[in-house]
């Protein structure tokens, strides 16, 4: 089994700017997202407060084995159907769309990435309800992130979320750890089994992501080789947050203000030495 860090409380400090960061750039574009707006202003948008902050895109240059090329985007901007890696284009937003951000930057060392989704305009209830379907497993699955939990505590709990709305579950792309760089050990799918996987401790860190999809469980690649669609045309959701476990419980690190989903614990962190 690979081996999964732990970061010491320095380390988790350390942490807190990129994910303060990449939150509040998140909503700012969730803000921006009227309809209008080309996805490509988002896109210049985040790349211009990237530049600002002196921070480094984890996507801009990401080529893992299923990407047709380097991403060459500082976003993922996913619309409607497109549930995750949405690459983005000449797409100027309508109301009503489903618009998903996911966004990852380095700054001083450290990797945060958090992703949200949002209704352009009013919307559709349907819409509505998958994107806190999406909230609600987010925060189940932080609500497992604690020191003598089990990673499968995680998963089966953003699982059983989506049971409950109704919704059926792709684990082919999920969650990781994260720290120094974007995808570290473990993958952590949006379903599985409690009690099993490895023990949390204190010093871990992750992105712990669920998406969902109306009435499928299945992806198709789009042309551009990035964007992953629902196979039957149906519209996805994506909530994410940075999470580190602390012995007080989870630290949300990309929490922003306006959105106390989770409260932060209080005193000392004492992660691993």
């Amino acid at each position: 089994m690979a081996r999964i860090s732990r970061h010491r409380l320095a380390d988790i400090e350390a942490m807190r700017p990129s994910g303060t960061f990449v939150a509040d750039v998140l909503q700012e574009l969730l803000d921006a997202a009227t309809p209008g707006v080309n996805l490509l202003e988002l896109d210049a948008l985040a790349h211009e407060r990237i530049d600002s902050a002196g921070a480094t895109s984890c996507y801009i240059d990401y080529h893992p084995s299923f990407g047709a090329r380097p991403f060459g985007k500082v976003l993922c901007t996913s619309v409607n159907d497109a549930a995750l890696h949405g690459l983005p284009r000449d797409y100027t937003l309508r109301e009503g769309d489903l618009l998903s951000v996911d966004f990852a930057v380095e700054l001083g060392g450290w990797v945060a990435d958090s992703a949200r989704s949002t209704v352009v305009g009013h919307g559709q209830p349907e819409d509505h309800t998958l994107i806190a379907a999406t909230e609600e497993a987010l925060l189940a699955g932080i609500d497992q992130a604690r020191p003598g939990a089990r990673l499968g505590d995680i998963q089966a709990a953003i699982g059983r979320v989506a049971s409950e709305y109704g919704y059926s579950v792709n684990t082919d792309f999920g969650g990781h750890g994260v720290g120094r760089t974007m995808h570290e050990e473990p993958s952590i799918p949006n379903d599985g089994e409690p009690g099993s996987g490895p023990l949390l401790k204190p010093g871990m860190v992750f992105a712990i992501e669920p998406w969902f999809m109306h009435s499928t469980d299945e992806l198709v690649v789009d042309p551009d080789g990035w964007t992953l669609r629902s196979a039957d045309g149906s519209r996805a959701a994506h909530s994410e947050h940075t999470v580190a476990i602390t012995p007080a419980g989870p630290l949300v690190l990309t929490e922003h203000p306006a959105r106390r989903e989770v409260s932060p614990p209080h005193g000392s962190l004492g992660v691993g030495e």
